[in-house]
């Protein structure tokens, strides 16, 4: 279901007037690092980027939407490292959860490491963007009075507070059965069967939400394995965004860096789709605190839609159903692609506990980035 503040924003209403009815009255923080101006806020003052005349107003919202998508990615990222990556001065915070990173290198014994390297990616892609866009007097992103939300209490937890939710996840794990399809294609409308049907209804938790999570290995092992799927159902969003963003920029700088930055998302999506394929079979596991249960197949001895081994991209249709197929990302249907991924984060449970302005904000900066058309500003 959408969340309801996505629903109450009106098409053709903007950033500007957003601002105009004085949703950022509080006073959105400043940006703290040196990269930034004294007192530039969030989303700053309106038109500052047209004025410039460095970034039109579509490629500056293009880029605003892809820095927060990486700054709520790395929020997320940073939770998981804490408990389960390697800390260390390039990823710092945390100090590791012993039980949980052992569930997880059920599923790969590198899994500490490639958590610990995806995060330190997610940091650059959103520093480099914000960075970027006032190096062009645009306005850059920021989302910190929004991190309100408690995180893991659990042994390596730094305890801070967060801008995402890790432990109420709803997860659609359908992008497997989609890069294993010949013959469907989401941009034209064809939809697939869950990997994990379980992990689609209810609210899951990624991570161990206290110790308590972590004294049933059975359990345990359960919320390594709907991480192990978090973690691929995420990247493929990404692998998606970026060449759907880049077909409505209007300066190459600005095409060449959401054709730079998509790859790397894809190149994650592909390693957690290989390890979320050795996820230990499960059957029924319940969480003593929802009541909910998961049941993780066998994907080794699987069919030919779900065969864990199967992780190239099937050819499929693409462009026209005239043509051959085609080996490609799918969807990259550039047609609000941005609400499309705020729903698509909502609904996952990403943002259980945020505030109205929070969700207000994200459709904001969604809606400006689909009206951006490539050669054209938007008033």
């Amino acid at each position: 279901m959408t969340n309801p503040v996505l629903r109450s924003v009106k098409p053709g209403s903007s950033r500007r007037s957003f601002l105009k009815r004085g949703a950022f009255a509080a006073g959105a923080a400043t940006m703290t690092s040196s990269l930034f101006e004294p007192g530039l806020t969030a989303f700053g003052r309106e038109g500052r980027e047209e004025k410039s005349g460095k970034l039109t107003r579509g490629d500056a919202a293009l880029l605003r939407f892809a820095a927060a998508a990486e700054i709520l990615e790395t929020d997320f990222w940073v939770q998981y490292n804490e408990l389960g990556g390697v800390q260390d001065s390039e990823v710092p915070g945390g100090t590791g959860n012993v039980p949980y990173t052992n569930a997880l290198s059920m599923l790969d014994t590198d899994m500490a490491q490639y958590i610990h390297d995806n995060t330190d990616d997610e940091f650059t892609h959103q520093n480099f963007l914000n960075a970027y866009l006032v190096s062009k007097g645009a306005d850059p992103v920021n989302l910190d009075k929004f991190r309100t939300l408690p995180g893991s209490s659990a042994t390596g937890s730094s305890g801070i507070l967060r801008l995402t939710n890790l432990m109420e996840l709803t997860i659609d794990t359908s992008w497997w059965t989609r890069y294993r399809s010949d013959s469907g294609n989401p941009d034209f409308g064809d939809t697939f069967p869950q990997a994990v049907p379980t992990l689609a209804v209810g609210k899951h938790t990624a991570i161990p939400r206290t110790d308590a999570d972590t004294s049933d290995p059975t359990f345990l092992q359960a919320i390594a394995n709907t991480a192990g799927f978090h973690f691929p159902t995420i990247e493929q969003g990404g692998t998606t965004l970026y060449p759907a963003m880049a077909q409505r920029a209007t300066s190459v700088e600005v095409l060449r860096i959401l054709i730079s930055i998509g790859p790397t998302e894809t190149m994650h999506f592909q390693t957690w789709s290989d390890k979320a394929g050795n996820a230990p079979p499960l059957t029924n596991v319940v969480d003593k605190v929802t009541g909910v249960s998961v049941t993780f197949p066998d994907f080794s001895h699987a069919g030919e839609e779900l065969k864990a081994n199967l992780i190239m991209p099937e050819p499929c249709p693409f462009i026209s159903k005239d043509l051959p197929i085609c080996s490609v990302i799918r969807p990259t249907e550039t047609k609000g692609i941005a609400m499309g991924v705020v729903k698509f984060l909502t609904n996952m449970g990403l943002f259980n506990g945020q505030s109205r302005e929070f969700f207000a904000v994200l459709a904001d900066l969604a809606e400006d980035a689909d009206e951006a058309r490539r050669g054209q500003d938007h008033d």
